[in-house]
Parts: C-alpha cells; structure tokens; sequence
C-alpha cells in the first residue's frame, strides 16, 4: 500500500520518462531575489512567457536589510537583485510581497503563514530550505535555477522519484526540549548522510504532539541529513493551523478541502525502503560543535574523540575542530560567546519568539553577547508587538529586528564577524556561513536564550 509520499508524487506525475525521471506537475512556485533572475533572463531571451502566474508567489528576503526597512537598501548588489526581482514580478502579473508590506518576509515562513501552503501539494523553489512546507503534508523541495525556469515555464519540472524513509520518534519529550532540539538528535545520529537519496516522513506520538510551527522546523532541517525532502502527515492540528487563513479554502470549500486532506496518510502496512525510530526520552537540548549540522550533542555531553575513525574521517575532524576553536572531549558548558541570532525559516516563527521571549523576562542580555532577535515576517514581528514581546525583549536589553534571512546566511548586513562564536536558531553551520571566518553554534531558541543572558554555552534547564 502507499506512503503519503507515494500518494502526492504519483498524484502530480504527468508523466514518466524512459530511464525513470518523472514530469512532475507543481502547485506552487516561491520565488525570491536571489535564485530567480537568472531564470526570467532564460525565459526572455527564449521568448517564453510565464505559464502560470497565479501559481507563483514572491517575496524578497535573502539580501533586505532588518534594519530601517523604509530606506532604501544601501547595499547596491542587494538593491539590483530586490529591484529586478520586482520588475520581473510586474512584467509577469506575478504576485509579491514586497519590503515593508504587511505580507512580506522569509518565504518559507510566509507560505504556511498566509495560507498559500496546504496539505497534497507539490511545493518548489530555488531554495532548499522549501521542505519546511512538508510539515502540512506536502511534497516540497529546492530546485536549481535551470529549474525555476523549467518551473516557471511549464509549471512542471523532470525528477526521479526518491527513495522513501520514516522516521518515528516515540514517547514524551523531556521539558525544556524543543523540536529543533529533535532534529539536531536526529542528525546527530544518523549523519549528514543519513537521509541521502530520500524523501523523508516524520512520524510517531513525539512528532504527533507538536504544534505546527514546530513541525516546520523539523521539515525544514531534513535536507541537513541529505534527505530530498521531509513531510509530517496533516491531522486535526494541520486543519486548525490553516482555518480562516487568507489563501486557505473558505465556505463549502473548506470542509471538501478537509474531505480531501483527511485521506493523506501513509496506509498502514505501507512499505518504506527505509525506516528508522527514535526514543524522544533521550533526546535533551542540543548544541553544535562543528562546521556541519550532524556534528551535535547533548547541552552536557562532551565533544567526542576521534578514536576508531578512518584517517580520511579524523582529518575532516579535526579541521571542523581547528576551525572551531575546540579539542576532542571538550565541554560546551561554559564556553563564552559573542553573538545570538534568533530567526531563519528555522526558528523565526511567533512561537520561536514567544519561548525566546518568556525565558528571558525579567532577565539582563550578558554584557559580552550581541543578540539578534529576527523575526521571520512582518506578520510575526505585528504579533509580536501586539503580544508585548517587544517591550519584553527591550527590557531585558534585547532589539526586535524587522524581518528578513539576516544572519543565517549572511547576504545582507547581518554578519558576524570572523573568529567570534555565534549561537543560531538557524539551519546551517558550515565554515564562514555566518560570515568569512565566523563561528556558528546551532541550537534552537531556549539554548539561545540561555546563551544571552548568561554569556556562556548554558543548559536551559538550570535556568527554568
């Protein structure tokens, strides 16, 4: 019988192609500033025009500043590939949210956000973060650029279908661990290769209890194991998150849609080619060590050694180590820190701000740490005003940013500087990603508070 998987991938397959690949059918298309020029200029010079316009969705946040966002954009590479992005959306009746309008944001953020994301569709951008989608029971995964042109021009692109994997984490959580703490357990265990080749579905009561917000954060880090992709089948949290949501099915619709959403799941004797459970009572906040998302462990645990590896492996070890900074069976409690960044498409959502928020009030930021509280749209930076979080954060020393991708990637201002340690909610680790030389921590949003208002790596749960 058939995964979820199974049942949206066949769903969209237009066709199959000798050899294997599919021509698979695309609900929806998000575009941003960075990965869509080169694609409209393919389509130009071709002299196609953009076969589905409503069907695609824009919103400029890689390069924008999250500083003073109604003047204009200092940087002049950021400023052309804003502006272009802009043109080409004018020029193709396509929709976008732009700067300081009260849709705009990190596009993974805003998609589930407005509505626009539901439950069976086939997602694509040229971003690979777009599996956060997957957590409302989608196929949802990044494409090249070669392929937001086939995209855009066909509203269909050529793939091979990916293997199929579940991973169920069973069991109640630990208090003070939170989803990204899971997904970091989980990568730690299986590798950066662990989920190679798949399309990954989450599953088990662990998963089952979490909130919609942090089912994304579970999708939008499962390409960090190598997966293709990663989705959480939808169920009555789903349907709520999404009710009365602007683009979300109204009336009639909405209860054929529900009709429609409620028959995605994987059957129950569904063959995965892979299939892996976890226990979530040994799962305890997480913190990176490393210059890749795998190399994680325990909040208390140490950094392990390089006994029993390959030579091939100790020295990839020991260069991540150099990097870093740290020795084989070092502590992370106590380190001292320099930088913390609140926000991605990983953690930049209202619930990422609240837990961040709650566990500082009444607190001071450590005189040593400059901190970074994002937001991951305009929508949740209005919330978190609405809610007082602002004036919370403003009393404990902390600054509300406007949206944007900020420091996760460091396209924009938002850099940190080389040589300084860096604790992130963000997705990626890797050598200078944060900024040439910089040193990236990644954990998720209680660790990091922990982090601001101590100076230091620090267990959440000593402070609780």
């Amino acid at each position: 019988m058939n995964t979820l998987f199974d049942k949206i991938w066949d769903a969209h397959t237009v066709k199959t192609i000798d050899g294997g690949s599919c021509v698979l059918y695309i609900d929806r298309q998000y575009i941003h500033e960075v990965t869509s020029p080169q694609a409209f200029a393919g389509l130009k010079m071709r002299g196609i025009e953009v076969f589905r316009p409503d069907q695609v969705t824009a919103s400029p946040d890689h390069n924008i500043p999250t500083k003073n966002q109604h003047l204009p954009i200092a940087d002049k590479e950021s400023a052309a590939q804003v502006a272009t992005l802009e043109q080409n959306c004018q020029a193709n009746g396509i929709t976008i949210f732009p700067i300081g309008s009260p849709r705009n944001g990190i596009i993974h953020v805003i998609g589930p956000q407005t509505g626009l994301t539901q439950p069976g569709m086939t997602i694509v951008c040229g971003d690979s973060h777009t599996s956060t989608h997957g957590a409302l029971g989608c196929v949802a995964f990044g494409i090249g650029t070669s392929e937001v042109e086939m995209a855009l021009a066909s509203q269909c692109i050529l793939q091979s279908k990916p293997k199929s994997m579940r991973i169920n984490v069973e069991g109640k959580l630990k208090e003070g661990v939170t989803s990204k703490d899971i997904i970091l357990y989980i990568i730690s265990q299986l590798g950066t290769g662990g989920g190679t080749g798949h399309f990954v579905e989450f599953a088990g009561s662990a998963i089952r209890s979490l909130s919609m917000e942090a089912r994304m954060t579970i999708c939008n880090m499962s390409i960090e194991m190598g997966a293709r992709g990663g989705m959480i089948a939808p169920d009555q949290t789903t349907f709520d998150y999404l009710k009365g949501r602007e683009f979300a099915p109204q009336g009639k619709e909405w209860n054929k849609a529900i009709e429609r959403w409620s028959k995605l799941y994987s059957e129950p004797d569904a063959i995965f080619d892979r299939e892996v459970t976890f226990r979530a009572e040994d799962i305890e906040p997480m913190i990176t060590y490393g210059t890749n998302p795998g190399m994680g462990i325990a909040i208390t645990g140490s950094i392990p050694t390089s006994d029993g590896m390959d030579q091939t492996s100790k020295a990839s070890f020991a260069k991540a180590l150099g990097y870093m900074g740290f020795a084989e069976g070092d502590k992370m409690l106590g380190k001292k820190i320099d930088y913390v960044f609140v926000g991605s498409c990983t953690n930049g959502r209202i619930e990422d701000l609240r837990a961040f928020t709650h566990f500082v009030k009444g607190r001071k930021k450590a005189d040593n740490v400059t901190a970074w509280i994002v937001p991951g749209s305009k929508e949740v930076e209005r919330m978190a005003i609405e809610e007082g979080l602002k004036d919370i954060l403003a009393e404990a020393g902390f600054e509300l940013r406007e949206p944007g991708c900020s420091a996760c990637l460091a396209m924009n201002e938002d850099k940190i500087p080389a040589g300084k340690y860096c604790v992130a909610t963000s997705n990626r680790n890797f050598e200078g990603r944060q900024g040439p030389e910089s040193r990236t921590l990644l954990a998720g949003p209680l660790v990091a508070a922990a982090a601001a208002v101590t100076g230091v790596i620090t267990d959440p749960r000593e402070l609780m």
